[in-house]
């Protein structure tokens, strides 16, 4: 069963952890009980913890076949670091994936439920070493104390359409027809060109076709969803789906659309969206000439939690996420955009609270051309009103302070706040965050 609480602290770069603490009266009270999320575009702590080459079509799918271990040693990383929920690593997974990677039909679909199984067995692991802790000694050396096995959720992580292609599409959202009107030409145009390419549909002139593409991606998620929902045994170790680093709002319609086709299978769902430059990816031609502008963050949260009267494209019966949220987007991006949402959520969305999910990446920027990481420039010091040099703070200090001000109007906007790391952040970041964050909650 997944408890939605109003603060958690989601996981690093594969898998991502989040502690799940519980507010009381007090603006922010920060208990010992802790739940927690793990994901990433996975394969960042694989990579960089475990050694593990993931240069193929599934990234972090791979070891779920080759090396199994790794993975549930991974869950098991976050876990200890204070991770309540973790996040399968499927992220990458989907048909298209596995063909690429030659794999058939129904290899695909045993890997894909089995990394569901993996996750299952961190937490029955991590569990049974608590138990033995607890049993040996009066003091637990666990950043959260005994841990009770309701406390620890399993998340199915389920990337865009765009993390299937090649190049990665999450942050440009350059997908073909029939998903999108361009795909990524192969013609050596540099990426700051991209932007004056059309990723999106000319929504007087264009409507059938956006249309089209979006009961296409509506058919490509709910075909993945049902390769978990059709078998009870995975399905029930899930406690809830998480949609990430969603580029275009037409996928977010299309997501929710597949969410409730599924009916009698529904679970607790999130949709997370991404700003690779303080800018939502997708962009429309701004009227004059051919240059383009980004859709503005309100436009983004009226299709993640509007209806029909914010957005035409949702139709009356298509039911709204329980969480929406920001993922691979770097610290200091996050004011902005949180200010750019505030005023502009649906009024529609009064009288249905959603949680909030924050988990920013490392600062790194991703290549997706070449696969590789573009290692952020380091931060420079920064220096007080009398001239003299300050210490520079940690990516948990950066984000601990933004989460605090979410905080501070939780009821006014959200019905909780999940917070975490996403791309090159590790269980290390995820532990200072976690303790960060409880000492606020005991200052308060």
């Amino acid at each position: 069963m997944f408890e939605k609480g109003p603060i958690r602290i989601l996981d690093g770069g594969f898998v991502r952890s989040s502690s799940d603490f519980s507010l009381s009266s007090d603006p922010l009270y920060l208990s010992n009980h802790t739940q927690t999320f793990e994901r990433t575009p996975q394969g960042t702590t694989l990579e960089d913890v475990f050694h593990k080459d993931i240069s193929t079509p599934l990234w972090s799918a791979k070891p779920i076949d080759e090396d199994p271990e790794t993975i549930i040693a991974t869950h098991l990383a976050f876990l200890r670091a204070g991770a309540r929920v973790i996040l399968t690593a499927t992220y990458q997974c989907a048909f298209e994936t596995f063909y690429k990677a030659g794999y058939t039909h129904d290899e695909a679909v045993t890997l894909m439920r089995k990394a569901v199984h993996l996750a299952w067995e961190a937490k029955r692991r991590f569990l049974a070493d608590q138990t033995s802790t607890s049993s040996s000694s009066t003091s637990s050396s666990s950043p959260t104390g005994n841990i009770a096995p309701a406390e620890i959720s399993i998340a199915l992580s389920l990337g865009p359409f765009g993390a299937t292609l090649y190049p990665a599409q999450e942050f440009d959202g350059l997908y073909p027809p029939p998903y999108g009107p361009h795909g990524y030409a192969y013609d050596g145009t540099p990426p700051t060109q991209l932007a004056d390419i059309a990723n999106s549909f000319d929504k007087d002139d264009e409507r059938e076709e956006e249309e089209n593409a979006i009961r296409a991606l509506e058919v490509f998620h709910l075909g993945r969803l049902k390769v978990f929902a059709e078998d009870e045994d995975t399905w029930d170790k899930i406690d809830i789906v998480a949609f990430e680093t969603v580029p275009l709002t037409r996928e977010v319609v299309a997501i929710r659309r597949a969410m409730t086709a599924l009916a009698g299978s529904r679970k607790p769902f999130w949709i997370s969206t991404v700003y690779p430059s303080g800018l939502f990816p997708e962009r429309r031609a701004s009227g004059a000439g051919s240059s383009r502008e980004h859709v503005p963050v309100q436009e983004v949260f009226r299709a993640l939690l509007g209806t029909c009267a914010d957005d035409d494209r949702i139709g009356e019966d298509v039911i709204r996420p329980d969480g929406v949220g920001i993922n691979c987007t770097r610290v200091e991006y996050l004011p902005d955009i949180l200010r750019s949402v505030d005023p502009h959520l649906p009024a529609s969305s009064a009288s249905h609270k959603t949680f909030l999910c924050l988990y920013p990446n490392g600062g790194d920027t991703w290549e997706p051309v070449t696969k590789t990481w573009i290692p952020r420039s380091q931060t420079q010091a920064g220096t007080s009103a009398d001239g003299e040099k300050t210490r520079t703070k940690s990516w948990a200090e950066q984000f601990g302070e933004i989460v605090l001000d979410v905080v501070k109007d939780i009821d006014k906007r959200w019905s909780g706040v999940i917070a975490g790391g996403c791309c090159k952040t590790l269980p290390d970041d995820i532990r200072e965050l976690a303790g960060f964050l409880q000492v606020a909650g005991k200052k308060t």
